[in-house]
């Protein structure tokens, strides 16, 4: 038995797992689509009804999912504690903790439902290809992103100086600056905060060529892990 459902539950070739896998895919979906007419305003009451029966039922779906998952999982503490697991977890995790407590104070748990998207990963071979690269590359991933906070924090004290006696309101210290070093170097630029001097001005001038590659790097280095998965896979 425990064998015949892992069959099912667990992404596989057969009828059974492929048709099991459409159903939680339309169910996840469903309930995207459900969370997303919550915050319509002024609902009609049949409708929350309505809303809260695909809510309610969605998650029971969701937890014998879960449950099962956990049942047939070679090691099971493996399982919970891994990314899926996890992600699985804080599907159900909001409906759960919201018996006896009124939402409105919880608000910020209702988000975690969002993260039944994130299910969708676990049927679809692109992200699963997409997730191993990441994985692979993950040692770079993590040595940019250390390099991008130093560039950060370096930004952030280089227009400081340059702009702190003229602009005090928007540069009165080293993290009021974070923001224009974190919008600069990203290239997104609001103009919310921007230098007035001829230094700062020269400063940003090579802070946006940083920016340039500070959005390039990641890029190149997921589209090499990509390359390499792909070339594993039809090797």
């Amino acid at each position: 038995m425990r064998q015949y459902i892992k069959n099912i539950v667990e992404f596989n070739d057969n009828r059974a797992s492929k048709v099991f896998a459409i159903f939680i895919q339309c169910l996840i979906l469903l309930s995207i689509i459900t969370f997303s007419i919550e915050t319509i305003p002024n609902l009609m009451p049949e409708t929350k009804t309505v809303l809260y029966g695909i809510e309610v039922f969605c998650v029971v779906v969701f937890t014998i999912e879960y449950l099962l998952r956990i049942y047939v999982a070679d090691s099971k503490p493996k399982f919970i504690f891994s990314f899926f697991g996890i992600i699985d977890f804080l599907a159900i995790l909001p409906f759960y903790l919201s018996f006896g407590v009124d939402l409105r104070s919880l608000r910020a748990l209702r988000f975690l439902r969002l993260f039944r998207i994130l299910k969708l990963v676990r049927y679809n071979r692109a992200m699963i290809q997409f997730t191993t690269a990441i994985k692979s590359a993950k040692e770079e991933i993590l040595l940019f992103l250390f390099i991008t906070l130093i560039l950060i924090y370096f930004s952030s004290v280089g227009i400081y100086y340059f702009e702190n006696e003229a602009q005090p309101e928007h540069f009165s210290s080293i993290f009021d600056s974070l923001w224009w070093a974190i919008v600069t170097l990203t290239t997104v630029g609001y103009g919310d905060v921007y230098p007035i001097t001829v230094g700062g001005k020269v400063f940003t001038f090579f802070i946006l060529l940083i920016g340039l590659g500070i959005v390039a790097i990641p890029t190149g280095i997921i589209s090499s892990a990509l390359t390499k998965s792909v070339d594993k896979k039809d090797a």
